[in-house]
Order: structure tokens, then C-alpha cells, then sequence
């Protein structure tokens, strides 16, 4: 008898949902815009004795495992 109720309860709610009117789309109007690309300007230095480092991690959590790995006193073996 339950089972019964609630399936007349699911199908009345969805029957319900769909006899709602439908909300009319109201159109809206669309402004244009004119854009004007500016081309930027590159600066290079030649001979530059700048060194930079680029480093590559296998892992892209390398850093925060790192962090984590750390070790107490608590962790070392104990002898018996």
C-alpha cells in the first residue's frame, strides 16, 4: 500500500510540474561594439647575461609531498 502511495504521489507531483504554463522568452537587444586591436611592441636585449633556472618535477605535488615528508622521532625502529 505504501509503494502504491508513493508512486500516485510522484506521478501527481510530475503531472503537476508539467501543467505549469511555460515562461515566454523575452528577446533581448543586442548592442554592437567596435574594437580596435593594438599590436604591442616587443623590447629584446641581446647579449643579456642574465642565467635563469627552469626546473621540471615529475610529479606536479613534488612541493607539497616534500612538505609532508617529514620525519619525528617517533618513526625510527626500535629495538626489541
Amino acid at each position: 500500500m505504501k509503494t502504491i502511495l508513493t508512486i500516485l504521489f510522484v506521478l501527481f507531483i510530475g503531472l503537476f510540474a508539467q501543467a505549469q504554463e511555460a515562461k515566454v522568452e523575452v528577446k533581448v537587444a543586442a548592442q554592437t561594439e567596435n574594437v580596435v586591436v593594438v599590436t604591442p611592441t616587443v623590447e629584446t636585449t641581446l647579449n643579456s647575461n642574465e642565467t635563469k633556472i627552469a626546473r621540471l618535477y615529475m610529479d606536479r605535488n613534488y612541493k607539497v609531498k616534500k612538505a609532508l615528508s617529514f620525519y619525528t622521532k617517533a618513526n625510527k625502529t626500535k629495538l626489541a
